[in-house]
C-alpha cells in the first residue's frame, strides 16, 4: 500500500468538496446551484449558438444525470430558453437568455470573490507544476 498516494489522492478530492461546497454557499443567495451555474456559463461559451443537452453534458464540470431537471429549472427562472431542434425533433437547443447572462454576472462576481484570497497563494510555476502532475495522474 502506497500511504503518500492515498494521502494525496485524499487531498484532491476533499480540496474539491471544498471549493464546490464554498461556492454552492455564494450562489445560494441568488437561489442558483453549481451545476446550474456551470450549465450558463457554457450557454454564455457558446455565444448565442444552441447547444443540445448531450453537449452540455460533456462540457459540465460535474457530470450529471440530472441535466434535463437542471435545465427545467433555468427554463422555469426564465435563465434559458429550450426549443425543439429543427433538424432533429429529439433534441432540444438551449441558449441563455438576457436575464440569464445577467444573473451570471452576479454570479461571476461571487466566484471570483471567493477565489481571490487564494489566487496568490502559488506561483506560477507551482501552478503549472500542480495542474501538470494533476494531469499526469489522470493520464
Amino acid at each position: 500500500m502506497n500511504k503518500e498516494y492515498y494521502q494525496t489522492v485524499y487531498e484532491i478530492i476533499t480540496t474539491g468538496h471544498w471549493i464546490t461546497d464554498e461556492i454552492t454557499k455564494a450562489l445560494k443567495e441568488h437561489g442558483v446551484t453549481e451545476p446550474q451555474y456551470n450549465v450558463l456559463r457554457i450557454l454564455r461559451g457558446a455565444k448565442g449558438e444552441p447547444v443540445t443537452v448531450g453537449d452540455i453534458l460533456d462540457k459540465m464540470v460535474q457530470r450529471s444525470s440530472n441535466i434535463t431537471r437542471i435545465v427545467d429549472k433555468l427554463v422555469t427562472k426564465n435563465y434559458v430558453n429550450r426549443k425543439e431542434c429543427p433538424t432533429n425533433r429529439r433534441k432540444m437547443d438551449i441558449t441563455i437568455t438576457e436575464e440569464g447572462i445577467d444573473i451570471l454576472k452576479q454570479l461571476d462576481k461571487k466566484v471570483h470573490a471567493f477565489h481571490q484570497p487564494f489566487i496568490n497563494k502559488l506561483d506560477k510555476e507551482e501552478l503549472n507544476t500542480l495542474k501538470s502532475l494533476i494531469q499526469k495522474l489522470k493520464s
